[in-house]
């Protein structure tokens, strides 16, 4: 049996409440939520499972160890003194990234270059060659996160971000982010059973994630490489443990998921994307314009509608029209929007009943509920 050890999930701003809860669900240990983070304890077999089947995470961070340092000779020092052998050898190849919230330090790639600097500087010394430096495929990423005086080093279990997927390899003008699409659906309160609708479905990320959700599907699971399989610990028996352990956990669904664009080039996007994740039986994709389309029944809407004009419209006029249409035609639905344009929102004409604060990139955004009540609200809540 593994030992446990300490883990940093990274995640997007607005989600840390998410993926503690996803993180508890899974069976993790000693949690603790920070920003854009979020700690906990398991052993490799977990590891393994987090990065897999975390929806929300980024990546999946495990800490060596951490030091002082007030300036550059500190840090060198700092990272030289430390053995690194442990993790990769001299014809290996490693990636640096830096993060730093300091008055000592001002550059990240500074950071990094220095941390490469010490880890190659102590292999050559010992062996009389060095490991090369990879930013796309290293055998390890070494990441050093700068807090004021106190430098915590950390290797990088996940390799490529967790949200690239994999099944998306067409995109339109402005996809959302995997991990963030998954977010703002576990943030809904999406029974699972009520038909869910993208109206705008883009390149149909919102609704692929809708569907791993809602099938139990480990997000990861057609990944072709994660971090971890190049370190010296790794154990691929353990991990196709994990796997299949991964496959047992889904379950049937057999509720309507429906992903709908009125241009057919971008359609033709998202039914490429959809054939990639493997999900043609959980997705339907229709051609259909969101504001001449009647819809009878009582639905689930969540969607990423345009936020600026470079898709060639005037974007409060656009907005008014979203809730003009929501009104009229999808009377006794919820509808969740997440939208980077905080201005345009406002032109939506409707009272939301819930608003949260994400960000969409380096991009503020708001995930804001609309609930279309058949009649007033009043009478609604007479009923």
């Amino acid at each position: 049996m593994s030992q446990n050890f300490k883990m940093i999930a990274k995640t997007l701003f607005g989600l840390e409440e998410v993926l503690e809860k996803e993180l508890r669900q899974l069976g993790a240990m000693d949690i603790k939520r920070g920003v854009r983070m979020v700690q906990f304890s398991g052993d490799l077999g977990f590891m393994y499972k987090a990065n897999m089947m975390l929806r929300t995470a980024i990546r999946i961070l495990k800490p060596v160890y951490s030091f002082k340092a007030r300036n550059e000779v500190d840090l060198y020092d700092g990272i030289y003194q430390h053995d690194w052998s442990q993790y990769i050898n001299e014809d290996d190849s490693i990636s640096v990234h830096g993060t730093i919230a300091s008055r000592y330090f001002n550059h990240s790639q500074y950071v990094a270059l220095k941390t490469k600097d010490a880890i190659v500087d102590q292999f050559r010394r010992k062996t009389g060659t060095r490991p090369n430096v990879d930013t796309k495929h290293p055998d390890l990423r070494v990441s050093v996160h700068i807090n004021d005086q106190r430098v915590d080093v950390s290797i990088d279990s996940s390799g490529e971000p967790l949200y690239k997927r994999g099944y998306r390899d067409k995109t339109n003008i402005a996809p959302i982010n995997e991990a963030l699409a998954a977010g703002i659906i576990l943030l809904s309160d999406w029974d699972q059973r009520s038909t869910f609708i993208d109206p705008m479905c883009g390149s149909g990320t919102i609704a692929i994630e809708a569907a791993m959700i809602a099938a139990n599907i480990a997000p990861n699971l057609n990944r072709m490489e994660f971090g971890f399989e190049k370190w010296k610990d790794y154990d691929n028996a353990l991990f196709e443990k994990i796997q299949d352990s991964c496959l047992k956990k889904m379950r049937e669904f057999d509720g309507k998921i429906i992903a709908r664009d009125a241009d057919g080039y971008t359609l033709q996007k998202a039914k490429d994307n959809v054939k990639n994740a493997n999900l043609e039986d959980f997705i339907s994709l229709e051609k259909g314009d969101f504001f001449r389309d009647n819809q009878t029944a009582s639905a689930f809407l969540l969607f990423n509608p345009p936020y600026d004009e470079r898709i060639g419209i005037e974007i409060d006029t656009f907005y008014k029209q979203i809730g003009d249409t929501l009104k009229q035609r999808y009377q006794g639905s919820t509808a969740w929007i997440i939208t980077g344009n905080l201005e345009a929102i406002k032109h939506v004409g409707l009272r939301p009943s819930r608003k949260i604060k994400l960000y969409n990139g380096k991009l503020d955004a708001r995930l804001v509920k609309y609930e279309m009540y058949r009649g007033t609200k009043k009478i609604h809540k007479l009923q």
